[in-house]
């Protein structure tokens, strides 16, 4: 990809990241809305790699945004005192492990059985509809974080690991499970963000080695810039969301809804017309 496509492409992604209407749609999506013909050996070797080094980006500003609770956890390990903080590394574990087993077993099968525009467009509707009626069927939350259970985190966890399926938002899906679980819409969100970043920094210590060492010239330099455009979008991004929840106790996921199967449906109509 050559440095244009890699701004539009950054830009996409770290809005797309955390608003929960899938960046792995996105990613599908794009090169078929701009019509970019990609070369197929950059497909299958490179972009999952190319792809994460941007996501890394959303994981730093993830970092940012949240330092003050990523600060807390990390003094936790060390001050046995810091029980809240403690607890809520627990539950990140925790909600982190359904997510990086299912990952490791099928999103390799997942990726390459359902990456086409029509399956993408398709589980985008499917992900509007669990949006809308996922909030919509829900309880109204109570709880904070530290308020869930193991179970109920894991419970969360196994939801996000739908975003394997492109079409799916992992935000989307560990938020209405937050919900379900009887999580605030605020609270529901931050749970999500912060357990964002473990998945991200994983999947990049597997794949950005291969794109640094993928013989392509000037790949990795384009990805980084990528990468640094794509935290910068991502920092605001969540900065509207976190604000949006705090505000949207009731039918905060109804425009995201709206928005999936708005393209859903303009996608597909494209295709087969």
């Amino acid at each position: 990809m050559d440095l244009l496509q890699t701004i539009v492409f950054a830009i996409i992604q770290g809005i797309t990241e955390l608003f929960p209407i899938s960046s792995v749609a996105h990613g599908v999506l794009t090169p078929y809305v701009f019509h970019w013909n990609l070369d197929p050996e950059f497909l299958k070797e490179h972009f999952l790699p190319y792809v994460v080094m941007l996501h890394l980006g959303t994981a730093l500003a993830l970092l940012l945004f949240f330092r003050d609770e990523w600060i807390d956890i990390i003094r936790s390990i060390f001050d046995r005192r810091q029980k809240n903080a403690r607890h809520l590394l627990v539950l990140i574990l925790v909600a982190t492990i359904p997510a990086g087993l299912i990952g490791v077993v099928f999103e390799k099968p997942l990726r390459h059985i359902f990456s086409n525009v029509t399956s993408a467009a398709i589980f985008l509707i499917v992900n509007g509809l669990f949006l809308y009626f996922g909030e919509k069927w829900r309880t109204r939350g109570t709880k904070d974080i530290n308020d869930l259970t193991y179970g109920q985190a894991i419970v969360v966890g196994l939801f996000q690991s739908l975003a394997l399926i492109p079409g799916f938002s992992r935000s989307g899906a560990s938020m209405v499970a937050g919900f379900w679980m009887g999580l605030k819409h605020e609270a529901a969100a931050r749970f999500s963000m912060l357990l964002a970043t473990p998945v991200i920094a994983g999947a990049a210590v597997l794949e950005v080695p291969k794109l640094a060492n993928s013989g392509i010239h000037g790949l990795f330099q384009t990805s980084l810039i990528g990468g640094v455009l794509a935290g910068v979008f991502a920092y605001v991004s969540v900065w509207i969301l976190m604000n949006w929840f705090k505000k949207h106790e009731i039918d905060a996921m109804r425009p995201f809804a709206y928005y999936c199967w708005g393209v859903g449906v303009v996608i597909l109509l494209s295709n087969f017309l």
